[in-house]
């Protein structure tokens, strides 16, 4: 299954509700989850990106929609890269080489 890495970077009105609800972080997960793809890992950073989560997706189109669900709410901004394990970028490397 695909896997994916969304950094992500909250709003204002975000982190409001963060602060008065820190609950709020794991109903997000339940809410992805329910739409097909499953949260592999969770962080919290501190920097540039405020969250790092690393998400399993049946496809391209499944990930592309909760990004757009999850960016439509207007509290956060997202970024997401689809991650290749190494060995498998080697393999492909190797066999066209």
């Amino acid at each position: 299954m695909p896997t994916y890495v969304m950094l992500s970077t909250i709003g204002p009105d975000g982190w409001a509700t963060i602060r008065e609800k820190p609950e709020r972080i794991r109903a997000v997960k339940a809410e992805v989850e329910s739409q097909g793809l499953t949260v592999i890992a969770q962080y919290a950073l501190m920097g540039q990106y405020d969250f790092l989560n690393v998400i399993e997706a049946p496809d391209e189109e499944t990930m592309a929609r909760a990004a757009v669900d999850l960016a439509a709410r207007g509290t956060m901004r997202t970024t997401t890269l689809q991650a290749i394990p190494v060995d498998t970028f080697v393999e492909a490397l190797e066999a066209s080489g």
